[in-house]
Formats: structure tokens, sequence, C-alpha cells
């Protein structure tokens, strides 16, 4: 919603909004725009002489805003069917989906296409370093677009990617996620295959072969199928992988030939599939893969995604965005192939709907059991979710302590940064995982250990 509210005020619309609960990046991406954003959710935030609402998917009936557009007969319209009404029709639209990795796959092929001099169009749901923002309307005709597979708004259940309009797609993966919207693995694949059903036959489809459930979608694929991954036997691989001064070193194969060395900041298998998806696409662009080579090393990736936040008494502290036990394991995975000589330590804030139910609670268990300390926050609004279907932290706790691991729950973000600070040694690793603002521990924490 940020990224097109941007977008709109480029194109020289008006732009207002409103929300609950901003937070940095996109909280001072908005600010620096001088865009208003008005809080708490009030009817007078509505602007009566408005030409259109953009609803977004938190929002439903019984808010005070939704009620007075409607009482007003307002137009109103979603995010996905706004942008590809303004922004995509008349371009080739890029659409990179998937459970896990989209955010950066998609500021990756903007920021490879952009040094290829093609000068795309983008919308990513995070902030890409290189760009500062998360939002671009470029000159040229491509447009790159996070496909999510969420709904669009209370009046329009449908996916979001479906409103997309895909030239080329990304389809990196597929799991069960999104649990407040989806019953099971099977209803997430159906929402997927309705992006298949929008592809046309002169599009191309780049699929993430090593996902089984890539591998059941594509049967269905309208159109030519490139895929990729870190096995042999996908158009795009990867081999002779190297983690070196944390940067990735590995040769790119296409269709089995050896296209020579590149390498990327970018660390972690999941990293370097998000980097082979980003090349695919590229190509599939028209952009020769030798011209890629010079800007991948050169990508300096994006806000919230293994970010760095700061060192402190020789305690680098991270940011990442994960949410989900697969990306949460990617993360620490990550961190673990980097080294440092000291202790990970994962500070888990579940924050999403998926992760405060009970779903995923023996996932979250082994994927945390990997850190040498994992600290269990409080979950974040639990009362949103069914008293029966909630995530017990303190039953986190010991499912992590039994698979062998230290696990705390230390509900609040004082108590958090208080006991980290005091117990933390020179060469630990702290990852912060959150999908949201998590009471600015990260600066807190950074604070706490004395950070100049």
């Amino acid at each position: 919603m940020a990224s097109l509210a941007g977008l709109l005020r480029e194109r020289g619309h008006e732009v207002t909004g409103s929300d609950q609960d901003v937070y940095p990046p996109m909280s001072t991406q908005l600010r620096d725009l001088g865009i208003d954003i008005r809080s708490p959710y009030h009817a007078d935030n509505v602007p009566a002489e408005a030409d259109v609402v953009v609803i977004g998917n938190a929002l439903s009936r019984g808010n005070p805003e939704v009620e007075v557009v409607l009482d007003r007969k307002q137009r109103a319209v979603s995010m996905p069917a706004l942008l590809a009404d303004e922004f995509l029709r008349g371009r080739t639209s890029i659409v990179i989906a998937g459970t896990h990795g989209k955010t950066t796959t998609t500021s990756l092929a903007a920021f490879l296409l952009d040094r290829a001099g093609v000068s795309p169009s983008f919308l990513v749901g995070g902030v890409p370093v290189d760009f500062g923002r998360s939002y671009r309307l470029g000159s040229g005709p491509h447009f790159v677009v996070e496909g999510d597979e969420y709904d669009c708004a209370f009046f329009d259940k449908r996916p979001k990617f479906v409103h997309y309009l895909p030239d080329i797609a990304v389809i990196g993966n597929v799991e069960y996620d999104h649990a407040d919207i989806y019953a099971d693995l099977p209803a997430v694949e159906t929402a997927f295959r309705r992006l298949l059903g929008v592809i046309p036959r002169r599009g191309r489809l780049i699929a993430g072969m090593e996902s089984p459930a890539v591998a059941r979608l594509v049967r269905d694929a309208p159109c030519a199928v490139d895929t990729f991954g870190l096995e042999e036997g996908a158009t795009w691989c990867a081999a002779d992988v190297a983690t070196v001064d944390g940067v990735t070193r590995f040769r790119l194969v296409r269709a089995g030939e050896d296209l020579g060395s590149f390498t990327s900041p970018l660390v972690g298998d999941h990293n370097l599939r998000n980097v082979l998806a980003a090349i695919a696409t590229c190509v599939a662009a028209g952009i020769e893969p030798e011209a890629l080579r010079g800007p991948l090393a050169a990508f300096r990736g994006v806000k919230r995604r293994l970010e760095l936040r700061g060192r402190a008494r020789d305690v680098a502290v991270y940011d990442d965005f994960a949410h989900h036990p697969t990306a949460v394991q990617a993360t620490l995975d990550a961190l673990r192939a980097v080294g440092s000589g000291g202790r990970l330590v994962a500070v888990f804030e579940p924050r999403s709907y998926t992760s405060r139910t009970r779903v995923f609670l023996d996932d979250f268990a082994r994927a945390l059991s990997g850190a040498d300390l994992s600290v269990i926050a409080a979950a974040h609004l639990p009362g949103k979710v069914p008293a029966g279907e909630r995530l017990s932290e303190t039953e986190l706790v010991e499912a992590i302590r039994g698979l062998g691991a230290r696990a705390e729950f230390w509900p609040g973000v004082p108590e958090i940064v208080e006991r980290l600070a005091a117990e933390a040694r020179p060469g630990d690793v702290i990852a912060v995982l959150s999908n949201g603002g998590f009471g600015g521990i990260h600066d807190k924490l950074l604070d706490a250990l004395g950070r100049p």
C-alpha cells in the first residue's frame, strides 16, 4: 500500500492515507514523500471528494473508514486492482511469487534490469538498499512486481497476483502459510494455480523445481517453463558453490552450459535460489547473462532481509522478516555459514497470523533449535487467534529444549534487551526475527550494548 501510494504520488496524484500502526521502513518512506498518514482510523480521515479510495486487505466491515465509504457510495478498489489498471496494462509485467523469497528476488531482478539499462518500474514489499524506496516508475517497458498470494480486500478474496497480468511469472516455492485464509496446502496450491491461469501462452514461467508443490503445479503451465535450483537437472543451476568472507561464489550453469563464475553478496542456499530466479527472469526479459555478472556482485540487499543493523561490543545484530519455519531455518543457516566464532542467538516474535497459531509449533521448534539460544517473545495480539488454536510460547520453549537447545520465554522488549545485553559475548550474532516493528528492539539492543 505504501508503494502504491508512492507510485500514485509520482504520477501527480494527491494521496492521503490511514493506518493503525506504522513502522519503519515504510513509515519513513511515507514521511519523506510528504504523504500524511492519519491514525487511528476515523470516518473523518476519508475525504468526501476523493476520486478513489484504496482499501487494504487488513480492513473489514466495522472499520469506520470502510463504513463511511460504503455509506457515501464512493468508488473503492483493492490495491492490486488499481495497480493493474493504472500501471501494469501496456507494460511487460514480471510477477515474482512464492511462499518465500519474493521480496529479495523482486528487488534483485529490478536492480539487475536497471543496471542492464532498461529502466524498469517496480513495486516490492520491502525497501531495496540500492534504490532507497520500495517502488519506482521507470521509463522502460518492464514492470517488476512482488506477487503476493494473500487476498485482495474484504470484497475480493482472490489472491492478489491474479490481477497482475503476468508476461513472465516466477513461482519460487510453495508451502502452507496464511492459516487465516487457507485451510491447508492444497488450498494454497489452488491459489498459485490461479496465477498459472492468467499467464498468456506466449508468456514464460520461471519455476523452483526443488519445491514439490511447484513441481506439481508446472504440469498445468500454459506456457514455456524454465526451472531453477541448486541440483543438477534444472534449466538454471549453480555449481562449485562457496561462501568466502561473506560473499557467495558459484559457477552459473544454463541447460548444461557453464557460463562462468559469478559472485553475490547474498549468503545462504535460499538466497542463491533467489539469485538464480532473478537471473532467469532477466534473461527471459531479453538480457544476456554476461551483462548481469557485474550488477549481481554490486547488489546491496533489502532492508529487513538479513540486514545487519549494527555492531556493538563486537556483537552483530541482524534484522530479518522471517515468520515461517522454513524462512527461520534458512536465515539461521545463512548466518551459520558466514561464521563469526561466537554464538548464534535467535530472537523470535510470533507476529503473523500463522506464526501465532499452533499449526507450526513443532516446525518452529526444529528451526529455532539450530540457534545456540532462542528467545521467544510474547505473541503479537494473540487475542485475534481463537483460544484453542493459539501458539503457547512456553510450549514452544519446551519443544526447543526437548531438542537439546537452550530457549527462554522473555515476553517484553525491555526484558529481552536487558538480559541479552547482560549476557552477550564478543563474536555473538543476534538474529531478530519478526515481520513487524517489534517495538524498535534492534536499536534499543544496540544502544544497550553500548553502540557509540
